[in-house]
């Protein structure tokens, strides 16, 4: 079986105050389909109240990070056995959250 990561940045998700109950609600669903499936990994949304760092092979931690790297938004990680399998999930996580899903796989590394 593969992994998939099912992402979106922050920016993407246009939802409004009163709305956003209610995507809690759908994108949760779809997180408990996935976990009654057996395909769900982890997931969660990256605290951008918490700046990222860049720790070097020496140990020495920077603020600066990676250019163009910056992450944020939401993402989801299954482990599906094909892309299309993924790709249905991603659309049933778009469509609960209300945005378009990036979709990635994870290349295969026998110790993972």
């Amino acid at each position: 079986m593969t992994k998939f990561l099912i992402s979106f940045p922050a920016e993407a998700m246009q939802i409004t105050d009163e709305e956003f109950p209610e995507v809690v609600a759908a994108s949760h669903a779809v997180i408990e389909a996935a976990k009654a499936a057996g395909v769900y990994v982890f997931g969660g949304g990256l605290d951008e109240s918490v700046p990222p760092v860049l720790v070097s092979a020496d140990g020495s931690v920077s603020p600066e990070i990676y250019r163009g790297s910056f992450l944020n938004g939401g993402f989801t990680v299954l482990e599906v056995p094909t892309r299309l399998e993924a790709l249905d999930w991603a659309r049933r996580i778009a469509q609960a959250c209300r945005c378009p899903q990036e979709l990635r796989e994870f290349m295969y590394d026998p110790a993972s």
